[in-house]
């Protein structure tokens, strides 16, 4: 049986790695679902706005028109600089109004961490490093120690939709990655899903990206195995 997740999405950036989850995730689909049609400037006012019930529950209202088995705010950030409290309040506004088991990129990441039962992540943030404190926060709130932090600074999720493969290798390789037991890399903005087996290769260790563990979680959230090949360790877990 198919299970379906729609992804609620801000902007025009790396949407299409759902389009290849599909291809790469037996029975699943994940439909979009713009949220705003605007810039997503990486500063945590406009992120505060992003993440906002203003434009978050008509797109949960709109996804009912899948007849979804889950609903995902698909943006860490604009999740994250919420703090763990009005993550939690802003995933109760996308499930009521789409119907269905919701929740954010943010605990996505978290969930995924302790189902691979680690606790210390390096992180490589495409954000600037005072947006991606927020981040840290968060995953504090679950016990995770962040052992490193790589701070970008791209301005703005179309800036990070622009980066490639080669972009994104080479901040892998560059985070310091010492003494912890995996990587996250937090922007739903990022191209990662095709570059996910050639990270881990590289690392000698799992990575989790944006786009992936969101999936992911919406998947679990859905009933759905969430098992797939190339995809990281995540999805074999």
């Amino acid at each position: 049986m198919v299970r379906t997740v729609v992804m609620l999405y801000p902007g025009h950036s790396a949407e299409d790695d759902y389009e290849l989850l599909e291809h790469l995730v037996p029975d699943a689909a994940f439909p979009v679902v713009r949220t705003w049609e605007g810039g997503t400037a990486h500063d945590v006012e406009s992120l505060l706005a992003l993440g906002s019930r203003e434009h978050l529950e008509p797109a949960a209202r709109r996804a009912r028109a899948h007849a979804p088995d889950a609903v995902l705010w698909a943006c860490t950030s604009g999740s994250f600089v919420h703090g763990r409290d009005g993550a939690r309040i802003q995933s109760g506004w996308v499930g009521e109004a789409g119907g269905a088991p919701a929740s954010s990129t943010s605990w996505a990441f978290s969930a995924a961490v302790r189902h691979l039962r680690l606790r210390r992540v390096a992180v490589a943030a495409t954000y600037p490093a005072d947006v991606a404190a927020h981040f840290t926060r968060f995953l504090a709130g679950d016990g995770i120690t962040v052992t490193a932090l790589s701070a970008h600074d791209v301005p703005s999720g179309e800036d990070a939709g622009r980066l490639d493969a080669e972009w994104l290798s080479a901040a892998a390789r560059a985070a310091d990655v010492r003494g912890a037991e995996c990587l996250l890399v937090p922007d739903t903005a990022l191209h990662t899903v095709a570059a996910l087996p050639g990270l881990e290769r590289e690392l000698g260790l799992p990575v989790l990206t944006a786009n992936q563990v969101t999936a992911w979680h919406g998947l679990r959230l859905a009933g759905h195995p969430a098992r797939a090949d190339r995809l990281g360790v995540l999805f074999r877990a």
